[in-house]
């Protein structure tokens, strides 16, 4: 793209140059609901409750009792705005992320003076030190178990190995230095780091950048086994940008973060150390997260202790709604790109497209778009839907639809699913396999088939024409018209 993003200030001011992709005010608004409470109505969109819509990203100038601060969200709240900033058409977007992971441009370390995250130091030592003070960290909603940093670019290594890795987790704030955070088991590295460090009954250093370039933020959300252990997601990022993404060593731990970030946190993640999520707020609740629930508090979370912050001058905390479609943008797009990438490596040039629905949270739906070709294609869309669990184990459902479907309008795959399916024969279950923990209904208490929490069914929706029947079922043709002697009528406006 000929205007390089770099950070999350180079992001804003390309939005800021492009009609309807950010909106700023100088209305106060109070971090503890409001600010989630104005964006849905703005542009949150995603499984929130309606009503809701996409619409522009938005910037709060003037944030109660921040008066130095300002709050971004919904960067990516849009997938036309995600490929805005990444410099790729919207429907191509899962094929960017899948050559990049291809060809990755390892990070480098600048030195600390010239790193902007550094200008402004606090540390945890100094009297008065408050990091519920220092960041205008949001909640979403009254019930939510306290402020949430929801866009904490979390840095690590293997204690052993020094390998390294970036993930974004739940991390709630609890007291003046200390922070939760929430680790899936058996799903992101960083636990692993944690528990080799635990095991050794030593802490783990860990680094927290917000307010990022959102190249960054798109990669550190690839998973296994697309990104296995040892693969350091900036090195995607990097390849997005086509330049190495700076670090800097941190002051207090010996660990590295985002040079440019808005704010860096560093601390350790202590061991043996465990707090209950809402103990400050006693709701049972943790915060809404993806599938549009609220999710439930955690009795026992790993701790982070506060080292220091750091921060560029005049900060801008970026933050998201759980269930807004910025984490569909951030979890779908890597999960697309995940399944193009193998399925491509079984059957090359069958599989046009993937689209991870805002319906199922970037998470649990795709939507595949495959051609066959010959009759022996016949079956191969629903080895690819296989594939596609294998690629992302979280999904749920899996809807196959042919070329001349719109997998990107869900209207267009309703569809398909209502002349080209018939449930007896054209829906194949999957029980008894991993799903997502966060699904309220993949728990025993939904059905007595399910035997553990997350353990459930899954399922392929076959949407496809038989082979043989292709004929039967062509769409009816349009005349074809110069859409640019048209485009006055013919392009919609204001869409995001």
């Amino acid at each position: 793209m000929k205007e390089q993003i770099e950070d999350l200030r180079g992001a804003l001011a390309f939005l800021r140059e492009r009609e309807g992709q950010l909106i700023e005010t100088d209305t106060e608004a109070d971090p503890v609901a409001e600010i989630a409470g104005v964006y849905r109505h703005v542009g949150a969109g995603g499984t929130v409750i309606r009503p809701t819509k996409e619409g522009p990203a938005m910037l709060f100038r003037n944030v109660k009792g921040h008066p130095d601060a300002k709050v971004a969200i919904g960067l990516l709240a849009s997938r036309k705005r995600v490929g805005m900033l990444l410099g790729c058409e919207p429907e191509r977007l899962g094929f960017l992320l899948k050559d990049s992971v291809k060809n990755p441009i390892p990070p480098i370390v600048i030195p600390n003076e010239k790193a902007r995250c550094q200008e402004v130091v606090y540390l945890a030592r100094e009297e008065g030190f408050d990091i519920r003070k220092l960041l205008p960290a949001p909640t979403n909603t009254p019930e939510d178990a306290g402020p949430y940093i929801t866009l904490g670019m979390c840095y690590a290594s293997d204690p052993e190995t020094g390998e390294s890795d970036v993930t974004i987790h739940r991390m709630c704030l609890q007291s003046k230095d200390e922070i939760s955070i929430f680790l899936q088991p058996g799903v992101r590295h960083i636990d692993y780091f944690r528990q080799k460090a635990e095991v050794a009954g030593k802490a783990l250093p860990i680094s927290i950048s917000i307010g990022v370039d959102p190249a960054i933020e798109i990669a550190s959300c690839f998973e296994p086994p697309t990104t296995p252990l040892g693969f350091d997601e900036l090195q995607i990022a990097g390849a997005i940008r086509k330049k190495p993404v700076e670090l800097v060593r941190c002051l207090t731990i010996q660990e590295k973060a985002i040079a440019n970030a808005e704010y860096v946190i560093e601390g350790e993640i202590l061991p043996g150390v465990r707090v209950r999520e809402d103990q400050n707020s006693n709701t049972g609740k943790a915060m809404p997260e993806f599938p549009g629930y609220c999710g439930p508090a955690n009795k026992s979370l790993p701790v982070i202790k506060v080292k220091a912050v750091t921060t560029r001058k005049n900060p801008v905390m970026q933050t998201c709604i759980g269930p807004s479609e910025e984490h569909v943008s951030m979890a779908g797009i890597p999960t697309e790109a995940s399944i193009l990438g193998m399925v491509e490596k079984a059957m090359p040039g069958k599989l046009l497209n993937v689209y991870c629905a805002s319906s199922g949270g970037g998470k649990y739906i795709a939507v595949m778009q495959f051609k066959k070709s010959v009759p022996s294609d016949e079956g191969r869309q629903r080895q690819a839907a296989l594939l596609a669990f294998s690629a992302f184990a979280e999904l749920k459902h899996v809807f196959l639809v042919d070329e001349d479907v719109d997998c990107f309008d869900m209207k267009d795959v309703m569809w398909a699913m209502t002349t080209r399916f018939q449930a007896d024969i054209d829906m194949i279950p999957i029980p008894g396999v991993q799903c997502h923990p966060l699904d309220p209904s993949n728990g025993p208490e939904y059905s007595g088939h399910i035997r553990a929490r997350g353990v459930a069914c899954k399922a392929i929706f076959d949407c496809t024409v038989p082979f043989e029947q292709k004929e039967r079922f062509k769409r009816a043709a349009f005349m074809e018209v110069d859409t640019k002697k048209w485009t006055e009528f013919a392009e919609p406006k204001g869409l995001c």
